[in-house]
């Protein structure tokens, strides 16, 4: 018998159907699927599904969700995430809280800076988008793709090789995905409008991109806890190099640029705050 992780539903029951197995009410026992058909294989709904690193189970799983540690033999070997399983022993619950070692909770609850409430715009605000302006030309345009390779990388280390790239990729979307059902489509819209039709029409690609560098800041902030090197550009040993667009975000203030002009964007509405060159 191994150790296995699986995670579910907040309320104990499994993702697959929402009501074959309440894994909350089984702590302690074992439960069995049921209708097993392991020769259907790994990725079927004929086995019951747990994973050897917790930060696999997302693999087919999402956040929010509630996590357990059980106990069985596999009937189908582990690929790359997941092993399969006719029945196992559900040991206990874990808390999510601290059992994932990046900011789950925030992950669950993301900051949406447009129901905030934006500070007056200041010289010390003014510098902040400066370093957000310098940093992310430095990177070329090119954030998502340092906190993408980075947490990628980062967050399977301590796994084998192999598996590596499927946790950090199965972990990341499942933020992505949190971050952007409760925040990125709403911000996206407000910012667009707020331009105006004509503005967008001309510079609209610009400037989704550099909100949706905004957007990837603050999902690599939420992985600040177990990444250390981020990818494609230089930094201080132990600092985000994205933190001045999250210090933005959690004011209140969301940035854009259509490629001469930056624009600082807040409340409900979006309305820009302050326009010009930094």
């Amino acid at each position: 018998m191994s150790i296995y992780y699986k995670i579910a539903q907040p309320d104990g029951w499994d993702f697959y159907t929402g009501k074959t197995i309440n894994y909350r009410q089984a702590v302690g026992s074992i439960v069995k699927h049921p209708h097993p058909n392991p020769q259907a294989g790994i990725c079927s709904n004929g086995v019951l599904h747990a994973s050897k690193d917790a930060n696999l189970c997302f693999v087919g799983g999402r956040i929010p969700c509630s996590l357990y540690r059980v106990e069985g033999k596999p009937v189908i070997a582990h690929d790359s995430d997941k092993a399969g399983f006719t029945q196992f022993k559900v040991l206990e619950e874990l808390d999510t809280s601290t059992h994932f070692k990046w900011r789950y909770d925030e992950a669950c609850n993301p900051v949406h800076p447009l129901q905030l409430a934006p500070p007056d715009i200041d010289d010390n605000i003014i510098k902040l988008l400066q370093v957000w302006a310098s940093v992310r030309a430095s990177v070329g345009d090119s954030v998502r793709a340092s906190v993408r390779d980075s947490v990628r990388d980062s967050v399977g280390a301590s796994v084998r090789d192999s598996v590596r790239d499927s946790v950090g990729a199965s972990v990341r979307d499942s933020v992505r995905a949190s971050v952007r059902a409760s925040v990125r489509a709403s911000v996206y819209a407000s910012v667009r409008d707020s331009v105006g039709a004509s503005v967008w029409a001309n510079v609209g690609d610009s400037i989704w991109d550099s909100v949706g560098d905004s957007v990837w800041a603050y999902i690599g902030y939420i992985f600040i806890p177990v990444v250390r090197k981020w990818k494609y550009i230089k930094h201080p040993k132990d600092t985000y190099p994205f933190q001045a667009a999250v210090d933005l975000w959690k004011m209140g203030l969301v940035p854009s640029y259509d490629g001469t002009l930056w624009r600082l964007h807040g409340h409900e509405d979006a309305r820009v705050l302050w326009k010009g060159k930094v």
